[in-house]
């Protein structure tokens, strides 16, 4: 074969050749290509953000069962859940009340009773007939009379005052008038003829106290 010869007639130099540039694409591809991209990983992009779509739901829902717990758990503190209902415990100021304030809410009870000379209730009252029913209805009976009840209680000083206190009327050294504090300067209590009980202010200050225990 004369040297003249095109190579591509030569069939060992052209398996060798094409094996050659086979190769060089082959680099070519992989070189030219970043890393990771074009790159069959066996995931479809979709498929990644619809996990990633999912955790941040179960993570969101984590949360809230979490908070909700919580909730709850603040709830059982302050209350029994009864059928959607919350229903609290029982107000602990109620049995915290005195033996006056207990009597006081007694007379507010009798409020437009009429006044009768002698009465002790349970539907007319005279002034010391209205403070011997209200202690005896809470468990502290007193004498009948309003002189016989100054006589009986503790006496107290004006700055020693609280609602359920007795307040006694007098002229001198005789007490004429009787009527159970409700603050603010008022008493509840049965006045004279033809009114009924009521509250109202103290209209005087010769008046002394005292404090049924």
């Amino acid at each position: 074969m004369s040297a003249s010869n095109d190579s591509a007639h030569h069939p060992a130099l052209n398996q060798i050749q094409n094996q050659k540039h086979r190769n060089g694409q082959s680099r070519g591809r992989h070189a030219c290509r970043p890393e990771g991209h074009g790159v069959n990983t066996g995931r479809h992009p979709s498929a990644d953000r619809t996990k990633q779509t999912r955790q941040t739901q179960q993570t969101g829902h984590v949360g809230h069962t979490r908070r909700l717990k919580a909730g709850i758990t603040t709830l059982a503190t302050t209350g029994v859940l009864l059928g959607g209902t919350v229903a609290t415990a029982p107000d602990a100021h109620a049995g915290a009340l005195t033996i006056g304030q207990r009597a006081l809410n007694v007379a507010q009870s009798k409020h437009g009773d009429p006044y009768r000379w002698g009465a002790t209730g349970p539907n007319a009252f005279d002034c010391s007939g209205l403070t011997y029913y209200a202690f005896r209805r809470v468990g502290r009976p007193l004498p009948r009379t309003a002189q016989a009840q100054y006589n009986r209680v503790r006496h107290i000083s004006y700055s020693q005052l609280r609602p359920g206190d007795l307040v006694f009327f007098h002229y001198g050294s005789d007490v004429y008038h009787v009527g159970i504090y409700a603050g603010h300067w008022e008493v509840w209590h049965a006045p004279r003829p033809g009114s009924y009980v009521r509250l109202e202010r103290i209209w005087t200050r010769s008046v002394w106290f005292g404090r049924v225990s």
